[in-house]
């Protein structure tokens, strides 16, 4: 069986074949890679396939659905746990076969949020290039003090409870809200409604799905509930945040710092170079003139375990396909 994959990079073929080697032992998967990410125009690619493996942002709306479907395809092996770029409607009206992997070493995401709050409180990116050019002085790297700090936690799944368990131990009183309370952050903090943990938090942590309910849920309007000089944090879905309402609460000073693993509009950006070219997403370029605002290229599942984890769960899922078995990780429409 030939599974193509798109959005290749050099981690996804090492530890794909790794996990081949060791879960698809005695299968017959055979992956090949493409470097382009799946759209209408790339899904030809995908000939004499029977399944694609794909990633955040990979397109897979109806025509391009369609248009595997035409070639053969019957899978579509998601290597994330989001899956908002599926048309799973239209997946489902042509018995598409398509699963996830819902949760990989949560532990990866939430130690990637703890490092955007450490680099962007206590301005250590900025030292760094200081250093490196003979400037020592400490002016302007002032930072904050994070024991005694309030952190609210929105979204209480498994790396929000990671989340929530790494800064309890740094000393933090942790807040969260979550629409399906989690009975697991007792003991780890306080279960609040949204507008209390925005106005109580020091840190606003956000860790949730993106759904039609989620969409800009930070907003003008959550913005400003925050309290005054709060740091935002994003390491889950882009779109949970309207950009341009964030850039208006930077710009007012209503909110103290931004940093973001991910981005609304990061599907023409992420995961490419273009150190050579010129971006012209205004919104993107006007983040980045903000001294107090850190962007990172959705790297907060990059680690070893992580990709070992995902790669893993995708050959089993894979499995479960090819043997015609229930998978648990299926998602459908509904």
């Amino acid at each position: 069986m030939q599974i193509a994959v798109f959005s290749a990079r050099p981690y996804d073929r090492r530890f794909l074949e790794e996990a081949n080697q060791r879960e698809g032992a005695g299968q017959d998967f055979q992956f090949v890679y493409f470097d382009a990410a799946l759209d209408v125009h790339t899904a030809a690619l995908a000939q004499d396939c029977a399944a694609v493996c794909v990633f955040v942002n990979d397109r897979l709306d109806a025509p391009v659905l369609q248009a595997l479907h035409a070639l053969g395809v019957r899978a579509v092996l998601l290597r994330c746990a989001g899956f908002n770029n599926v048309d799973l409607a239209s997946a489902n009206a042509l018995g598409l076969f398509v699963a996830r992997v819902p949760a990989y070493s949560p532990e990866a995401v939430a130690e990637h949020a703890l490092a955007l709050v450490m680099t962007l409180n206590r301005h250590t990116h900025r030292a760094y290039n200081r250093v490196r050019e003979g400037n020592f002085m400490l002016d302007g790297l002032l930072g904050h003090t994070l024991h005694g700090k309030t952190v609210g936690i929105v979204g209480t799944g498994k790396i929000g409870l990671a989340t929530a368990h790494i800064f309890r131990g740094m000393g933090c009183t942790v807040l969260g809200h979550d629409p399906y309370p989690s009975a697991a952050l007792a003991g780890i903090g306080a279960m609040v409604e949204l507008d209390e943990l925005l106005s109580r938090s020091d840190i606003v942590s956000l860790h949730c799905p993106l759904t039609p309910d989620t969409q800009h849920l930070i907003d003008d309007a959550s913005l400003a509930r925050m309290k005054p000089g709060a740091m935002l944090v994003n390491t889950s879905r882009g779109g949970l945040v309207d950009t341009h309402a964030v850039i208006r609460a930077l710009k007012s000073r209503r909110l103290g710092h931004l940093a973001i693993d991910v981005y609304e509009q990061e599907s023409a950006l992420f995961f490419q170079d273009l150190s050579g070219e010129i971006i012209d997403d205004e919104a993107f370029q006007r983040l980045m003139t903000f001294p107090n605002v850190l962007v990172t290229g959705h790297q907060g599942f990059f680690t070893v375990e992580a990709l070992q984890e995902i790669s893993a769960i995708t050959l089993g899922n894979l499995a479960d396909f090819a043997a015609g078995r229930e998978c648990g990780n299926r998602v459908a429409a509904g």
